[in-house]
């Protein structure tokens, strides 16, 4: 099993290839098997009418903690299916999300995630999960 900074930097090197990523501005701040936590800074941009943060955002940083959660367990996958539960108006200077999984496996990697502003772990503003499958 790889170093936590040996998944950090396969996660940053993953991330790099995603023109999502690098435009939202993802950054991977800690990983380790079956885990991981994303920030990403407020830009006036993601916002929606109201000012929040808008729900296409908060479903991109669901998925791609899920995602990168996953990728520490398994290479090369795609997401199947997920979800996403907005529990309230995401406001913040910087967002973060943290991914797991719940349940690894060889055909289908179950992760969970949730979303909220810095130093406010128990408020989330969304959860979600997600249904990750290996890809040869």
């Amino acid at each position: 099993m790889p170093d936590d900074a040996t998944i950090i930097a396969n996660l940053q090197a993953l991330s790099g290839l995603a023109a999502f990523n690098a435009w939202l501005g993802i950054e991977i701040t800690a990983a380790k098997w079956g885990e991981v936590e994303i920030q990403l800074k407020w830009r006036p941009e993601f916002g929606q009418y109201n000012g929040y943060l808008h729900a296409s955002i908060v479903g991109g940083l669901i998925d791609t903690a899920c995602g990168f959660a996953g990728t520490t367990v398994t290479k090369n996958l795609l997401a199947s299916q997920f979800s996403i539960r907005c529990l309230r108006p995401a406001v913040a200077e910087v967002f973060v999300a943290k991914g797991r999984v719940v349940k690894p496996g060889s055909r289908q990697i179950f992760t969970s995630a949730e979303l909220y502003g810095l130093g406010v772990p128990d408020k989330p503003f969304a959860v979600g999960d997600a249904i990750l499958v290996p890809m040869d």
